[in-house]
């Protein structure tokens, strides 16, 4: 029998991962662009975000306090799931030279994916589609048309979800698309735990739904906000990310590590149309690449981490995207965009 301390263990597993190359290129990465903020920034940031008021200092502490916050909930995570079996899924991937050919044509995919969505929405006047509606979470923009949140979604929804699974269902199993629980009991205790440690973290540092809105406006705002998300923002990025691209990445790459590192990146990029962004100068589009990874690296790796350690990528779904942040917050949005009252 082991003798070997659960604190032993976590400090093995810290040093393995901080002999990682491709954690230490992160890591040097993080630092040099927080570095570049604030080089570059004026004492305020120029993305209007009245649903995230501060300075510059107090974004740049803000975003590294909530990588710490993931990470604390990456811990927790693997605390949860330290008993468990865990699920291969390396081998719900195909050989690797298939895998490669694979996640190659899935990332040209999926940049075609963002330029149809630019030009779609460009076409019409709209911002472009990328895996957030314009105003998400930041509460920037102004006001969105009922007709350009509909057709965000189901743009969104074809594109990353119907078309890919049509594809990849032909030739691949549920279980190797991380689409069925091995441990049903197990996964939704990481939900449950996850998710009401999300919710109160929430509550505490941003502004939420709740206390803003008449009864009314509740009882449809929320059912309405969560399936125009799920379709628009959750659905898609389980799909595309979670379900196909994460087992390809960890064959591709024989490291856990590196795979929450692209999937947090991938993840990043699929936000890559934001509305708060602003390219008015070379400063201003190094800020808004900044802050695109500063805003969504960390949770595209904490919704990896939640895929590799249960195999199952509806985790994620209720934990830590459908539920909190997007009904949590972004549903005053949806009540403003179709004038529910």
């Amino acid at each position: 029998m082991s003798t070997t301390t659960a604190p032993a263990r976590a400090s093995s597993t810290l040093r393995h991962l901080a002999l990682q190359r491709s954690v230490q290129f992160t890591a040097a990465l993080w630092i040099a662009a927080n570095v570049a903020v604030l080089l570059v920034a004026e004492e305020a940031l120029p993305f209007g975000w009245p649903d995230v008021p501060g300075s510059t200092v107090d974004h740049v502490v803000s975003t590294n306090l909530g990588l710490l916050w993931i990470f604390g909930l990456m811990a927790i995570t693997c605390l949860l799931t330290r008993k468990r079996s865990r699920p291969d899924l390396a081998a719900r991937a195909p050989e690797f030279a298939i895998a490669r050919r694979e996640t190659l044509l899935l990332l040209a995919y999926g940049a075609l994916g963002l330029i149809g969505g630019f030009v779609l929405a460009r076409l019409f006047g709209w911002q472009p589609f990328g895996l957030h509606l314009a105003g998400s979470i930041f509460g920037t923009h102004e006001h969105v048309a009922p007709t350009e949140a509909i057709a965000w979604a189901a743009y969104n929804v074809v594109v990353y979800v119907v078309l890919p699974l049509a594809y990849f269902r032909r030739k691949y199993s549920a279980r190797q698309l991380n689409l069925v629980s091995s441990d049903r009991r197990g996964d939704t205790l990481v939900i449950v735990v996850v998710l009401l440690l999300e919710s109160l973290v929430q509550f505490a540092t941003l502004t939420t739904a709740f206390g803003q809105l008449s009864t009314g406006q509740y009882l449809v705002g929320l059912p309405l906000t969560f399936m125009l998300y799920l379709a628009g923002a959750v659905l898609p990025a389980m799909v595309f990310i979670y379900c196909i691209l994460v087992p390809r990445f960890l064959k591709l790459t024989g490291s856990t590590a590196t795979t929450v590192i692209l999937g947090g990146i991938t993840y990043t990029l699929l936000h890559v149309w934001d509305a708060w962004t602003v390219l008015t100068s070379p400063a201003n589009w190094l800020l808004s690449i900044i802050f695109l990874f500063f805003t969504y690296f960390g949770p595209g790796m904490m919704k990896t981490v939640l895929t590799v350690r249960t195999g199952n990528a509806w985790t994620h779904v209720w934990a830590y995207h459908a539920l909190a942040p997007h009904t949590l917050i972004d549903t005053p949005h949806v009540v403003e965009i179709f004038r529910i009252r």
